[in-house]
């Protein structure tokens, strides 16, 4: 089993990623920069945090376009996993892997904080180390993380149990107060059409020791290797 770290240029959590899924969780895993060719020697592909080619146009608007992501794409049509954390989430909705778009926070700020989550599907690949309804802590870092898509499409993705995660409170309600960055329908993760693409703000690298606050985030990491041993 083998994990790819997609690298752009201005991508800053690459390390960060692979140091998680390699070092803590023990799944063999390799940075792969974009010039590159991913071919079909990977199980899943991490496409990380940061800011590719410095946000310019649109955050993750450049990343897309590269030849690197229509083969993600490709890849993702024929079942392989696919995750995007923060950055990452922006050039999947960017692609067209995921509906909507993460645009600029309500409170147009730049916001770094621990964030609680509550787990909406535990029927996905990615999160099937989880309980329905359970409150986690993963944190969040970025300034366009706001989560809009059109009604109907909202309605699609609700029907069809694609809402991984939600920001909520420590009781796992849904107030204003615990929606940092105005997302519509609290949402901070969202599954493709084909349930194995998982678009998330959060950031579950840094939410993968106990020594950086959390562990929580290393479980969406072992849900993917424990569905790939599974299903390979």
């Amino acid at each position: 089993m083998r994990f790819a770290v997609i690298q752009f240029g201005g991508t800053n959590c690459d390390h960060d990623t692979r140091h998680a899924v390699r070092d803590v969780c023990g799944i063999d895993c390799d940075l792969v920069w974009f010039k590159e060719r991913l071919g079909e020697r990977y199980d899943a592909i991490i496409l990380p945090g940061g800011f590719s080619y410095g946000d310019y146009l649109r955050s993750g608007g450049i990343a897309a376009r590269t030849p690197i992501v229509h083969e993600v794409v490709s890849l993702a049509a024929k079942g392989k996993l696919v995750l995007g954390i923060c950055n990452g989430a922006q050039i999947l909705a960017e692609s067209g892997l995921v509906p909507g778009v993460f645009t600029v926070n309500a409170y147009p700020k730049f916001i770094c904080r621990p964030q609680l989550l509550r787990v909406e599907n535990t029927d996905s690949p990615f999160t099937t180390r989880f309980s329905p309804g359970e409150v986690v802590r993963i944190p969040i870092a970025h300034h366009d993380g706001r989560y809009v898509a059109p009604g109907g499409e909202l309605e699609r993705i609700t029907r069809d149990h694609r809402v991984a995660f939600r920001y909520c409170d420590p009781t796992g309600n849904l107030s204003p107060d615990s929606n940092p960055n105005g997302s519509e329908e609290h949402i901070a993760g969202l599954l493709g059409a084909g349930g194995n693409v998982l678009a998330m703000m959060p950031h579950p690298e840094r939410a993968s020791e106990e020594l950086l606050g959390s562990e929580d985030g290393k479980r969406i990491f072992l849900s993917m290797a424990d569905w790939i041993g599974k299903n390979r």
